[in-house]
């Protein structure tokens, strides 16, 4: 009888226990609409077991000011956070659960990128979607480098996604289930090398078909 107390108990301290802490790296799309061009990001949710700040928020590299001069050439570029009600008009594609180790991976890769020199994003070679694309090579997942829809969020998402059938979409309540964190490993967060240009800036070096 003693020893089934005892098991009884256990299972209501680990039933009430919180869950390991832990961020999910959701990678979201965002169609064209009357106030927005197309958009590829990533949203940040959950705790940081470290400090254990909890947090909500996300990345996407873009350009600085949307001009007709993005058509042409390399322009000056910023990392941008939007608000909750684009998050939520946006389409969630797949999520990455990440360690500390994975999430401050993670966050080089953002600090790296908000910080190339000069005028970093370029429409058709340092876009949006190359930003997420090197997020998720961070982590081992399948990417295809000479993709057709590197100016089509959605459509590259859906691609990266069935290059890697096994990612799954999760929300916050999943993070009560027991599931592998993705841990860090020894890939490098430097953003793709710029090739000089006569008068464009600087462009990552990969051209896109």
């Amino acid at each position: 009888m003693r020893l089934r107390i005892l098991m009884i108990a256990f299972s209501l301290v680990m039933a009430i226990s919180p869950a390991k802490a832990e961020i999910l790296a959701t990678f979201y799309s965002h169609d064209f609409d009357v106030a927005y061009f197309p958009h590829a990001f990533i949203r940040l949710q959950g705790t940081i077991e470290e400090t254990g700040e909890v947090i909500d928020t996300n990345y996407g590299f873009t350009a600085k000011r949307t001009s007709p001069a993005i058509l042409f050439g390399s322009v000056y570029h910023m990392m941008e956070t939007k608000k909750l009600k684009y998050v939520e008009d946006s389409d969630a594609h797949f999520t990455l659960r990440l360690d500390d180790a994975g999430y401050k991976k993670l966050m080089a890769h953002v600090e790296a990128w908000r910080d190339i020199p000069g005028k970093g994003y370029n429409l058709g070679k340092r876009n949006c979607v190359h930003f997420v694309m090197e997020a998720a090579a961070l982590f081992d997942l399948n990417v295809n480098r000479k993709s057709k829809y590197f100016k089509k969020p959605k459509s590259f998402l859906r691609e990266l996604k069935g290059l890697n059938p096994d990612v799954e979409l999760l929300t916050l309540e999943d993070l009560t289930q027991p599931e592998t964190i993705i841990a860090d490993n020894e890939n490098t967060t430097e953003p793709p090398a710029a090739e000089p240009a006569a008068s464009a800036g600087q462009i990552a070096s990969n051209p896109v078909e």
